[in-house]
């Protein structure tokens, strides 16, 4: 007899419904390819009522009201709530993604920070008074919220994704539309119920679950949508810009990524060797930021290429719900077959695969849309897996030998996330770190973020920033106000 599934509704403007259509689509769960819950496929007439909802709620006198203190008070206490329901959401999502437990309740534990650092700007976005050769006029400036922002999230790491665009939103006043991925919708509709639980007034957040190409599509084509933050592939991210554009909408674009990983000759090997195997394997290499082009010094090629296969060989990878395990499945079943693919190109290519490449032979695994950490040698930079993303556990080696010709490479590329460098020449650092073309740069370290530093890429790899003081700019708008303080206007056919 099958398992009878949990079946969600939308979330809009405090209440729960159906989707307009009456259908719903399956949520799958990656380790057992087994349907787990049901979720509604919210299309465009969904949409229009969220967005309109989240309109009203912008508009209101009950949020309007709300000092930039109350809103911190609301953000706060949606961060105490997530605190509490931490191992819940985490296995929620790694039921729903294959991400590891372990990385999952990190996330989960850390994201309250973010909604009380945003909570302590939420007081302290303001304007400036600004000095003008003018002496009777007063100018100052005011920053104030854009309106309903619309927040479309990917599948690796949602809830988190989720909130560094929903706390500094709500900190800056506007009002939300959450647009979670198909392939990861179940955690979003959880959480919805801790920000009711917070306080925040109905239609504040709202949550629409669907297909891209119906209700994301409808979100960021709507009229009364101010801003659309995104967060995906590359070529998505570009449509999502186009339909913004249509009627003027700000985008702010969290895109993809190829980044290089680069180690010199006098780098920590067993530190570089971890840092590699956290910029690839970690999140079974379904992250924007992994380091999946591996730049090695070519002295060490050789001796480094032995520890890191050595160590892949020792990956666990199994059920993500078991603390014990190290890598779990790709998200999906379409995923896993992109990432094959990607390894028969490779060996077309010319690379030299020297270890994985294919599922694992273990019978509990079998299931699962599992693939071996993968690692490719003899990789030229031209090749197509070292220029497209395959947002999967697979690494292309690339040796290099002066500073010059590993910065070319580096840049070679139309993407510019993020990069890594493992050295110990400080004069080195601070040379390459301004060369590479990448919105973040690590140095003996990888894959460290915090919700108080700026994030964003260069290029290709998307458009503004989220995190830190940085991503207020991205939620609010500036007006100039400006003040006669003295006597009568005179001739106004003269600009003043």
């Amino acid at each position: 007899m099958a398992k009878e599934l949990k079946r969600y509704k939308l979330s809009i403007n405090g209440r729960w419904e159906e989707a307009a259509s009456g259908k719903c689509f399956e949520t799958v769960n990656p380790y057992t390819g087994e349907a787990w819950a049901l979720l509604p496929e919210g299309g465009e007439e969904d949409v229009d009522r969220a967005v309109r909802a989240a309109r009203e709620a912008f508009e209101s006198k009950e949020w309007k009201s709300l000092t930039g203190g109350q809103r911190g008070q609301l953000l706060r206490r949606l961060g105490d709530l997530i605190a509490q329901h931490a191992e819940r959401l985490a296995r929620i999502e790694t039921t729903d993604n294959g991400k590891i437990i372990r990385e999952t309740t990190f996330q989960l534990k850390a994201i309250p920070d973010c909604y009380y650092y945003f909570a302590g700007w939420a007081d302290k976005i303001h304007g400036e008074v600004i000095p003008t050769d003018k002496p009777t006029i007063l100018n100052y400036t005011l920053r104030e919220p854009i309106g309903v922002v619309g927040a479309i999230i990917p599948w690796n790491s949602p809830l988190y994704l989720t909130s560094i665009k929903l706390a500094p939103a709500l900190a800056a006043g506007n009002t939300v539309v959450i647009k979670p991925s198909e392939i990861t919708s179940v955690s979003a509709l959880e959480f919805i119920q801790l920000v009711e639980e917070a306080g925040f007034p109905p239609g504040a957040v709202n949550v629409v679950t669907g297909f891209g190409e119906k209700a994301g599509a409808a979100l960021t084509k709507h009229q009364l949508v101010g801003k659309i933050a995104f967060t995906g592939g590359c070529e998505t991210g570009k449509l999502v810009a186009k339909s913004a554009a249509d009627h003027l909408a700000r985008v702010t674009l969290e895109l993809g990524g190829k980044s290089p990983n680069i180690v010199f000759e006098d780098a920590d090997l067993d530190s570089a060797v971890n840092g590699a195997m956290a910029g690839i394997f970690a999140a079974t290499g379904q992250t924007c930021i992994a380091g999946s082009r591996l730049f090695l010094h070519e002295s060490i090629h050789d001796r480094f290429v032995e520890k890191l296969v050595a160590r892949a060989k020792t990956i666990k990878m199994g059920d993500p719900t078991s603390w014990g395990t190290e890598m779990g499945p790709l998200a999906f079943k379409d995923q896993r077959e992109k990432v094959l693919t990607y390894v028969e190109i490779g060996k077309e290519e010319g690379a030299k695969l020297v270890y994985g490449g294919e599922p694992p032979t273990d019978p509990e695994l079998k299931k699962g849309y599992f693939v071996k950490p993968t690692v490719f040698v003899d990789v030229e930079n031209h090749m197509r897996i070292a220029q497209e993303e395959i947002f999967g556990p697979v690494v292309s080696v690339i040796r290099f030998r002066t500073e010059e010709e590993v910065i070319q490479m580096a840049n070679d590329v139309r993407y510019g996330l993020a990069a890594g460098l493992w050295t110990q020449d400080v004069k080195r650092v601070h040379r390459l770190a301004k060369e590479l073309q990448a919105g973040t740069v690590w140095v003996n370290t990888y894959r460290t973020l915090a919700f108080s530093s700026p994030f964003g890429g260069y290029k290709e790899s998307g458009i503004g920033k989220e995190n830190g003081f940085e991503v207020l700019r991205e939620y609010t708008q500036l007006k100039s106000v400006w003040v006669e303080t003295g006597g009568p206007i005179g001739d106004p056919f003269v600009m003043r």
